[in-house]
């Protein structure tokens, strides 16, 4: 019973915590959220992602909206994802794992197709935080080579690190590995596909979160999202945002640093 108190004590802490601490040396992604539709506050994680070239938001102001989608096994909805998207002309990125690439070759080539962006979540979906540099390396690599064998897309820049896990080292090895880490400033609890609770929760939860330079990370396992998708696109579209894609994220923080005017 004691060891029990423990356990529901320990994981109220983590869920409450505004800088979750992973293990000795790392960290869970979390932020504070708000509902005045502004970029959430990060606190200490801010630095360690502008020191590493990493990305949770757009912090330029713009109406754009990146939106972005974890696979890590699928449920029948990615079709209906990509059907939306396709209909709505607006890019995404969908970061997979090496278990979805070898289940569900035809649809990370038809995200290719139609113009997307494959990120890289890891071939095993480990935690990244207890591994040598080079045991990161290999997890990376062997996810790049699966994609590449069943697609058009033969290099993947963007990286999120399985669970959101993640510490100063991994940070600064896969930026030296040529990585680019993205997190995320709009999410919600929708991966529980046992727990689904209809589209409109789905669409409540985008609307109330939205903001401008919004990364959205949605779980394309989610009945709700499927079915949210198209009315949140067309919503925020008379809203004035636009759809970007990750490629335009970071040519645009490159340009606004200098590195394309040298």
């Amino acid at each position: 019973m004691r060891k029990r108190l423990i356990l529901v004590l320990a994981m109220l802490f983590c869920l409450t915590s505004f800088s979750t601490v992973h293990a000795a040396s790392g960290y869970g992604w979390g932020y504070k959220k708000n509902d005045n539709h502004d970029i959430p506050d990060i606190g200490k994680y801010n630095e360690m992602l502008e020191k590493y070239n990493a990305y949770y938001a757009d912090d330029s102001g713009d109406k754009n909206i990146y939106l972005t989608f974890d696979n890590g096994y699928e449920e029948g909805y990615t079709e209906d994802v990509l059907d939306v998207l396709k209909e709505e002309k607006v890019p995404a990125t969908f970061f997979v794992t090496g278990h979805y690439v070898k289940e569900e070759p035809a649809l990370v080539k038809r995200m290719v197709d139609d113009g997307h962006i494959i990120g890289n979540h890891s071939y095993h979906h480990p935690d990244f935080t207890i591994m040598k540099k080079a045991e990161i390396k290999k997890e990376l690599e062997d996810l790049e080579e699966a994609v590449a064998e069943v697609s058009d897309q033969k290099e993947l820049q963007y990286l999120r690190p399985p669970r959101g896990i993640f510490s100063e080292n991994t940070l600064k090895w896969t930026n030296e590995l040529g990585y680019t880490h993205i997190f995320w400033s709009l999410a919600f609890k929708d991966w529980n596909t046992g727990d689904q609770k209809g589209w409109e929760y789905a669409y409540d939860q985008i609307m109330d979160q939205i903001h401008p330079g919004a990364i959205v990370l949605l779980h394309a396992v989610s009945s709700d999202n499927a079915e949210a998708l198209e009315k949140v696109i067309i919503e925020l579209k008379k809203q004035g945002y636009n759809f970007k894609s990750l490629d335009d994220l970071v040519m645009k923080k490159n340009i606004s640093d200098g590195f394309f005017g040298l």
